[in-house]
């Protein structure tokens, strides 16, 4: 289900990830929520794993772990 707080993300997140990196995972995974509602649009996944999936992605695209850390990627 959607995200309506970054203080309602899983608490994995919370720890480690950058508040504006939560913020992308956050917008992301709701905007993928309702991209991915009509199965037909994905194709052995859940919604829920989907929506993931595609915040991830997002993520690390603006950011890499290095030593356990979430770094912001120079532009």
């Amino acid at each position: 289900m959607p995200y309506e707080s970054l203080e309602d993300l899983p608490q994995a997140l919370q720890k480690t990830l950058p508040k504006r990196a939560q913020e992308i995972y956050k917008a992301t995974f709701n905007k993928a929520w309702n991209i991915y509602a009509d199965a037909s649009k994905r194709e052995y996944s859940s919604q829920e794993e989907v929506s993931h999936k595609v915040a991830w992605t997002a993520v690390k695209q603006a950011y890499y772990k290095i030593n356990g850390h979430w770094q912001h990627k120079e532009v």
